[in-house]
């Protein structure tokens, strides 16, 4: 009996040239993380699934993801053939992807979201993994850098959405962004909205702000920092 490769290949269409490619997913039944940090950043005993997110046509060179942009206009086919397009040399991303792989079709999608306009949703998202990718490798200067450039654009998607019922999540993600960066005073705010908010019902997610708050509390102590009021309050 042959043991089952963690990866499979799915046929894939570019949203851009219209060329059909095949790039590698991992089977979900080897999708199980060994552990998650607070910000969801995820680490696998196998494959990192997270390494084959994005789909990269080797011909044209437009990077997206199952999330991105549905289908393009002209005017950004138009931009993205002046930007990207004139400059790429044709390479396939199919196959199994090392770190830095995944680092460069990770920078590629960035590039091709910002370059065509895609929603401020997707380019956080982008941001933040290449800071999870940066932390797998331990590189700390490059992990804050991309993280302050994630937790930028994940204010402006909450400038645009405003706190919706489903938007626990992205209130929480700002508040741990800002604790991991050392903006303590703002992470404390943000923790608050979500166990203070009583339109959010996202339990999880409660839970979550109210162990975070426990641990942003104790970094605050260690370094002898002044309590903001509601802390002092909130035990």
């Amino acid at each position: 009996m042959s043991t089952l490769e963690p990866l499979y290949s799915i046929k894939v269409t570019c949203l851009n040239c219209e060329h059909e490619f095949m790039t590698s997913r991992v089977r979900p039944s080897f999708k199980k993380a060994v552990r998650t940090d607070a910000d969801f950043c995820a680490y696998y005993k196998n494959e990192n699934p997270d390494f084959y997110v994005v789909r990269v046509c080797p011909k044209c060179g437009f990077s997206s993801t199952e999330n991105s942009a549905v289908k393009l206009t002209d005017k950004q086919r138009a931009i993205f053939k002046d930007k990207i397009n004139v400059r790429w040399i044709e390479r396939d991303f199919g196959g199994q992807r090392e770190w830095d792989t995944a680092l460069e079709t990770y920078k590629l999608a960035l590039l091709c979201a910002q370059t065509i306009g895609d929603t401020e949703r997707i380019i956080a998202s982008f941001l933040q993994h290449i800071a999870w990718l940066y932390r797998y490798k331990g590189d700390h200067e490059q992990e804050q850098r991309f993280l302050k450039f994630s937790l930028e654009s994940y204010i402006q998607v909450y400038e645009k959405e405003g706190v919706g019922a489903n938007n626990a999540k992205l209130l929480y993600l700002i508040g741990e962004l800002n604790r991991r960066v050392g903006n303590y005073n703002e992470a404390v705010q943000w923790f608050s909205r979500v166990i203070n908010d009583k339109k959010i019902m996202d339990a999880a997610m409660i839970r979550a702000s109210r162990e975070q708050w426990s641990v942003l509390r104790e970094q605050m102590n260690a370094k002898q920092m002044e309590l903001p009021e509601e802390m002092k309050d909130h035990r």
